[in-house]
């Protein structure tokens, strides 16, 4: 990525502002619930950290948790193999280069809100293969299936980031069960909606880029998922957009934390009493930086819409159901082609 090309400028409202704001979002310390088990999730020692998921995805729609059993050396591991692929030339990263047909893999011109990102991606599927419908046309009831596109090299990096992923998904469902907790309801309730999981994780590489007062590593947006859970390298660049103020607040990390945020799919289920934030990745002129985040997402064949649980006559659904499958491959077709359009979102399907 050498000099600036015009469809990587931000229009001017959307660009990162040179003095910015940085806080701490909530830190939630997991302890409990390593020392514990799921049966355990209705004793008192998990009445705090219940609470303060709950607060936490009502005012922030964000927050870190630490002490959370997931293997450092598995992220470590992972994380080198991740920089050992990126460091190679852009002829042996197209190798397993993505495409409107196989969506997954590497890429490096992916769009958000119609304006590319400065950035490099490899994507992979935790289930493999992954089932999503054929084409996002709501009367093509094709199912197809998505492969991984694994490099020859690193040799260890498919090791690295399928024993990465299993950590993730236990470490994630684990989440939903206190989040489940803190809307009232059992442990388990979103469970099965996971048997068939989509869920992914995309290894993010963002060069150091010459203008980053007019371009975005990844601009504003929210994730279309159930929930995310990122690590990064010690690089800072996420900005969440503060609900309080609509202030954007860049995010310090942590080490060894795990940055956690409320997708549209729970804000859905939970008839909006958990909001999706949005939030950018702004760019460092001298830096690289690395981040891992990992998307929970249903099975194709759900369907979205309020819990029922979540619904009375005081607080009727605020959303109508959608299918996440279509919607998923809806979203996918747009990191190819700049439509001119804003991309499908779960306001589309939002009640007057």
């Amino acid at each position: 990525m050498g000099e600036i090309d015009e469809a990587f400028i931000q229009t001017e409202e959307n660009r990162p502002k040179v003095c910015m704001i940085e806080e701490g979002i909530p830190v939630i310390d997991l302890s409990p619930l390593v020392c514990g088990s799921s049966s355990d999730m209705r004793e008192p020692c998990f009445e705090k950290v219940v609470r303060q998921i709950g607060s936490a995805c009502r005012e922030w729609g964000f927050f870190q948790v630490i002490n959370h059993g997931s293997s450092v050396e598995s992220k470590q591991k992972m994380e080198g193999e991740a920089r050992k692929f990126f460091e190679q030339s852009k002829e042996q990263k197209n190798e397993v280069r993505r495409d409107a047909v196989h969506v997954i893999g590497y890429f490096d011109s992916e769009l958000t809100r119609n304006v590319r990102d400065w950035k490099e991606v490899f994507d992979y599927t935790v289930e493999e293969p992954t089932l999503v419908p054929a084409s996002p046309d709501p009367h093509d009831l094709t199912i197809t299936h998505w492969y991984n596109k694994w490099p020859q090299y690193p040799p260890l990096l498919r090791e690295a980031l399928e024993e990465y992923g299993k950590q993730m998904e236990e470490l994630a469902l684990k989440l939903m069960e206190l989040i489940a907790l803190s809307l009232g309801l059992e442990p388990k309730r979103f469970h099965g909606f996971f048997k068939d999981q989509t869920s992914w994780i995309r290894l993010n590489f963002y060069p150091p880029c010459p203008s980053p007062d007019l371009v975005l590593g990844c601009g504003r947006h929210k994730d279309s998922g159930a929930l995310t859970v990122l690590a990064q390298d010690d690089v800072c660049g996420l900005e969440v957009k503060r609900k309080s103020d609509g202030q954007w607040v860049r995010v310090k990390p942590a080490p060894n934390a795990y940055i956690i945020n409320v997708g549209a799919v729970i804000e859905v289920w939970s008839n909006e009493t958990y909001e999706s934030v949005e939030h950018r990745v702004i760019l460092n002129s001298e830096k690289e930086r690395l981040s891992y985040p990992f998307f929970l997402t249903p099975a194709h064949y759900t369907m979205v819409q309020p819990l029922e649980e979540m619904v009375n006559n005081q607080n009727p659904p605020k959303y109508r159901p959608y299918n996440w499958g279509k919607f998923f491959v809806t979203r996918k077709r747009s990191n190819f082609v700049n439509r001119n359009v804003e991309n499908i979102q779960i306001y589309d399907f939002k009640i007057n």
